[in-house]
Parts: C-alpha cells; sequence; structure tokens
C-alpha cells in the first residue's frame, strides 16, 4: 500500500465517522451498522462493469427498508482516487466531498431517489 492511499483512506475514515457523529440521533441509530469501504476505483466485480469509472460513491445491497433480495449485503463503498482526482488534490475539497458522497449514499439506503438527493443538495 502506499502512503497516499493509507493517508487518503484515513481522511475519508475520520470524515465519515465525523459525519456519522453529527446526524441526529435517530439517523446515527440507522445509519451505524452501514459498513463503509473504501477503494481506489471501481471494479468489475463491484460494479458489474456498469458503473462509470468516475464513480465517487456507490450503494449496493437492499435499502434499509426493502425486502431482503440482493446478493450483497447493504454497504456504502467510497472511490478514494477518483474523490481524490475530483477534488483536485486539496485535502478540504476531498473532505467535503466524502461527506457529500457518504451522505448521497447513506440516502440510497434510506430509501431516497435521485430527486430526493438532490433535493437535499447532496447530488
Amino acid at each position: 500500500m502506499s502512503e497516499r492511499w493509507i493517508r487518503l483512506q484515513a481522511i475519508a475514515q475520520a470524515e465519515v465517522e465525523s459525519t456519522l457523529a453529527a446526524l441526529p440521533a435517530p439517523l446515527r441509530l440507522q445509519a451505524a451498522p452501514l459498513p463503509v469501504s473504501y477503494e481506489a476505483r471501481p471494479s468489475e466485480d463491484v460494479s458489474g462493469g456498469g458503473e462509470d469509472p468516475d464513480l465517487l460513491g456507490l450503494f449496493v445491497g437492499p435499502a434499509l427498508a426493502e425486502p431482503d433480495e440482493s446478493p450483497l449485503p447493504p454497504q456504502i463503498i467510497l472511490f478514494l482516487e477518483n474523490l481524490w482526482e475530483f477534488a483536485e488534490e486539496d485535502d478540504e475539497i476531498f473532505r467535503e466531498e466524502i461527506r457529500t458522497t457518504y451522505l448521497h449514499e447513506l440516502g440510497h439506503y434510506l430509501g431516497l431517489d435521485e430527486i430526493d438527493l438532490e433535493d437535499r443538495g447532496l447530488e
């Protein structure tokens, strides 16, 4: 593992934990068990080959209120190299994008669609 990857993952993990801690208690209780993993970029294993290679994050698995019909358990995946490039290698922007992307994907877990997320400024 490169030093940069270790650093990006540490920043991302700290930002996700901070964002989770700042959520209202009922929402935090729903979000806390949802795993967040970190990958450099989308792989065919995760996306099935159909995702944008510049994707910043992805929610996989069933949403909270849906029956469990997915072969994958629910989780959020953040693509750190894509986020870092999107942030133009700026630490502050990277942190903001981690927060926004995490909340966007959490919204999918909670059953929000793209219009709901856009209305909340999480596009």
